[in-house]
């Protein structure tokens, strides 16, 4: 027969066995409590019903913005500034001469080289007598309008660390995207398109590919969504062709309720709050991405100003009224690539120089010169800031015994910023006389990235997000000034 300890029989071990989950539960349902599980419920034992908070909603900046909108226009593979906008007068004549000056590219470090004098002949342009090189005859007529940085430097000569620097302000991957940042920082104001568009060269995706627009340590909802201009804009967007739209609708419904109701708005939880987001995002994309992308509803003369129709400026003219498009319904960043792939799909002149920026620059300058056309002629240019650039600039002597391609330049190139608040018609820094490295007020990737920040509202040293245990920033740890002198 079966006899039953009595309690007071019981070995302390076996009392700390028996009741050791209840003391478990008491402490589990403390710590959740101050985490805030329990909040949201009335004394009477009422059921939570705290609200999803969408982390893409439009969120105050820090400070009145200039610029609502970024279009970032990325010239893959690295431009040459000696041939576009840095102008070198001290070069002519000097073809084939060798000069001792330090260069460090794709080659290594050398100590000097072969002149290659600027293919292309400058000119001044607009009331501020900007010299312009002749690849670029529509954009010269804007120069009124622009801010030229001629004093930038990068922290690598190599595409794909100088790629991640310039698009995340680090050389090594695993860290937001400067678009990441704004959308982090102050949501979107389309709730129907993502904060964070970019849009690929036809020739395919730079080298580090998703890199350059992922969310690194932030949730997914931040990272950039690769649009096309022809076709779908979004692959994979639609539904199965066997699941009807309405179910699909019921069934993020009934993911968004249950979450609601338990889990949305509890600390800690912003992976669950991203995915939410993403399935209502995604559903709305459905009908309201195409729209965006639909020229049809463009006039012939708009489309004609642009180049989409004729080559070779149909691709990147496309892209360039659609970036417009997105920023007029409310995108915050929007960046176009001009080049992938590899050697001359992109700007990356280590061969032939003549032929690789004519054929980069004739796909790109009626373009960009009607998207400041169209911007400022809609009353949109002063809060949409267009920056202009890529991941460095070319060196002035040759890379080769024979040939006009030039290696790599990460110490002083040129990029250029318009509209949203920055004044036009100024040259801020400059390089030597031969444009290999910068010598005058030389700046760094931090410092376009504060600049930009602040035109969008925020200031670059108290954006942080906190991850590894360090307030994380996109601009570093140290103090960065944005560039104060080219801010209207």
């Amino acid at each position: 027969m079966t006899h039953k300890k009595n309690f007071c029989n019981r070995t302390r071990r076996e009392f700390l066995w028996q009741t050791g989950g209840g003391f478990g539960a008491a402490a589990l349902s403390s710590m959740l409590t101050r985490e805030g599980f329990f909040a949201s419920a009335s004394a009477a034992g009422q059921t939570p019903t705290t609200e999803f908070v969408n982390p893409l909603a439009a969120k105050s900046p820090h400070f009145d913005p200039k610029a609502k909108s970024v279009i970032f226009l990325f010239m893959y593979g690295g431009p040459s500034h000696i041939d576009t906008f840095d102008y070198k007068p001290s070069m002519t004549g000097m073809d084939g001469k060798t000069v001792d000056v330090t260069t460090f590219g794709r080659g290594g470090h050398k100590a000097g080289g072969r002149i290659v004098e600027p293919r292309w002949k400058f000119k001044p342009y607009g009331q501020c007598g900007k010299h312009i090189s002749s690849l670029f005859p529509h954009l010269g007529k804007h120069v009124d309008d622009i801010a030229f940085l001629h004093s930038m430097t990068a922290d690598s000569p190599i595409h794909g660390s100088a790629m991640l620097m310039m698009n995340s302000g680090r050389i090594l991957s695993g860290n937001p995207a400067l678009g990441s940042w704004l959308t982090y920082g102050l949501g979107s104001e389309n709730e129907n398109l993502p904060g964070f568009v970019v849009m690929l060269d036809p020739s395919g995706g730079p080298i580090s590919g998703a890199k350059n627009w992922n969310s690194g340590y932030m949730p997914a909802t931040y990272q950039g969504n690769v649009f096309r201009s022809s076709g779908a804009p979004i692959l994979d967007l639609a539904p199965p062709s066997d699941l009807p739209s309405e179910v699909q609708r019921q069934l993020i419904d009934s993911i968004q309720n249950a979450n609601n109701r338990h889990l949305a708005s509890r600390p800690g939880n912003d992976d669950l709050s991203s995915r939410i987001a993403s399935y209502e995002l995604a559903y709305r994309m459905q009908s309201h991405a195409p729209e965006s992308v639909d020229l049809s509803q463009e006039d012939a003369s708009t489309r004609e100003l642009y180049g989409v129709d004729k080559e070779p400026t149909s691709d990147f003219g496309k892209r360039c009224l659609i970036a417009r498009r997105l920023v007029e319904r409310g995108v915050r960043f929007v960046q176009l690539y001009s080049g992938g792939s590899h050697n001359d799909a992109n700007w990356d002149a280590h061969g032939d120089l003549e032929q690789n920026h004519n054929k980069h620059a004739g796909e790109t300058d009626q373009p960009i010169a009607a998207l400041l056309t169209d911007l400022k002629r809609r009353g949109m240019l002063d809060e949409t800031l267009v920056v202009w650039g890529g991941e460095f600039g070319r060196q002035p002597t040759a890379e080769y015994a024979k040939g006009t391609g030039r290696d790599h330049n990460a110490y002083g190139f040129t990029m250029w910023m318009a509209g949203g608040g920055i004044k036009g018609g100024i040259s801020y820094g400059t390089t030597d006389e031969l444009g290999s490295r910068a010598v005058e007020k030389p700046l760094e990737v931090k410092n376009l990235h504060a600049t930009i920040l602040h035109q969008m509202g925020m200031d670059p040293n108290q954006l942080s997000y906190f991850y590894g245990g360090l307030d994380q920033k996109l601009v570093g740890v140290e103090h960065v000034e944005p560039i104060h002198e080219i801010i209207a």
